[in-house]
């Protein structure tokens, strides 16, 4: 009988253990974009405070970015799939910067227009590139804790770029624009140099979106996901006004109760990610969903800021369980010479939710803020049940 020692694996090394290291420097370089995403958050209190423009001329700029960013996505699949995903992602980030600071010191109304176009063209172009290289990465088995993870980063470098963004923006903005500028030439060396191409030869002569396109699967996710987008758009959108307006909150009260997504997504995101990962995709999208739409539903009786504060953890927990998933969907229905169209056209419902969620959620409110919440948990449902008939084909790829 053998005194030979089992030694059992670490919980971090069960966390963070197994994954190849170009995805920890896929990782770490959208941390450190994270860290300085600072510029779009205070977008509307740049422009209106710095550059002096009127609310409705502030309304007409952020929605040409909304336009550029459109497009964005789809463009950036085919490059993605194309020249590859290193140069997608890196050459993204380099335009992204160029323009980030071309907008900080665009003084006039057209230039600024411009800027933000071309800036919602490319700020976006990183994406399918990073889901398609993680799915070329990592092993089917290990993508929902991978992309649980980015889910994670994302999250943990935002929530730091924004104490941070919001302090900056008060001794002068620029200074935003140009640590932006400087963590996307980051990001871009760090993958340029640490990570491999990983573009496979084309097998199909694609021709854009096509053979996407005539993916009834694909299509159905991508509804789902436009349905999951415009229930989370709310949080950016509506909510802010309907509990400052409405509910009759101060900024700091809803700042401190919105803090507690953040706080609860990095603590416990990490901690669950592996185990969601071994559930089935569909069932466990499902249960996010609904948990979800619960919490928005229940916003209709927030009078406080404890009320709100419980609804936002409960919304929360529908987030993180979702998290890894939409990814790791993408990477399993999408041949492996069509990854980045197929995240293209996931991050399209994400765009086209950012142009629909306000004017959706401002015609609700307007009715009632208890027809916009449920409203919201309604969708929320009928994004669970759209992917649970959906699940079968899923398991099926």
């Amino acid at each position: 009988m053998s005194n030979a020692i089992v030694e059992k694996p670490s919980f971090l090394k069960s966390q963070v253990g197994g994954l190849p290291r170009p995805f920890w420097a896929l990782w770490g370089g959208t941390l450190v974009n994270r860290l300085g995403t600072m510029v779009i958050p205070f977008t509307g209190v740049y422009l209106t405070q710095s550059r002096g423009l009127s609310l409705a001329a502030a309304g007409l700029v952020m929605g040409v970015f909304g336009a550029g960013s459109l497009l964005s996505q789809l463009v950036a699949g085919v490059l993605t799939d194309r020249i590859g995903r290193r140069a997608t992602l890196s050459g993204g980030m380099l335009a992204t910067a160029v323009m980030m600071l071309a907008l900080g010191y665009s003084t006039t109304l057209p230039a600024i227009v411009a800027s933000m176009f071309l800036l919602g063209l490319v700020i976006d172009v990183y994406r399918p590139a990073s889901t398609a290289l993680v799915a070329d990465l990592v092993s089917p088995a290990e993508r929902p804790r991978a992309y649980g993870l980015l889910f994670w980063g994302i999250n943990l470098g935002y929530a730091v770029g924004m104490t941070a963004g919001g302090w900056l923006a008060g001794v002068g903005f620029i200074w935003l624009f140009w640590i932006d500028a400087l963590s996307g030439v980051v990001f871009a060396v760090l993958v340029w140099r640490a990570v491999p191409e990983t573009r496979p030869r084309a097998r199909h002569s694609a021709g854009g979106f096509g053979l996407v396109l005539r993916d009834r699967v694909m299509l159905g996710f991508t509804l789902v996901m436009l349905l999951d987008a415009l229930v989370y758009g709310q949080t950016m959108t509506m909510l802010p006004v309907a509990m400052t307006e409405v509910v009759k909150l101060t900024p700091g009260q809803f700042g401190l109760a919105m803090a507690l997504n953040g706080v609860l997504i990095v603590l416990v995101q990490p901690l669950v990610s592996g185990w969601l990962g071994r559930r089935d995709p569909a069932r466990t999208f499902a249960l996010g969903m609904a948990v979800m739409g619960a919490g928005f539903a229940l916003t209709a009786f927030v009078s406080s800021t404890l009320g709100l504060a419980v609804t936002i953890a409960i919304w929360t927990v529908g987030e993180i369980i979702t998290a890894g998933i939409p990814g790791a969907v993408v990477a399993a229905l999408a041949p492996a010479e069509l990854r980045g169209r197929y995240a293209g056209l996931s991050g399209f419902a994400w765009s086209l939710a950012a142009v629909l969620s306000p004017l959706m959620g401002g015609a609700l409110l307007e009715i009632g803020p208890r027809t916009l919440w449920f409203t919201m948990g309604g969708v929320g449902v009928l994004s669970a049940v759209g992917m649970l008939l959906l699940g079968p084909a899923i398991r099926r790829r």
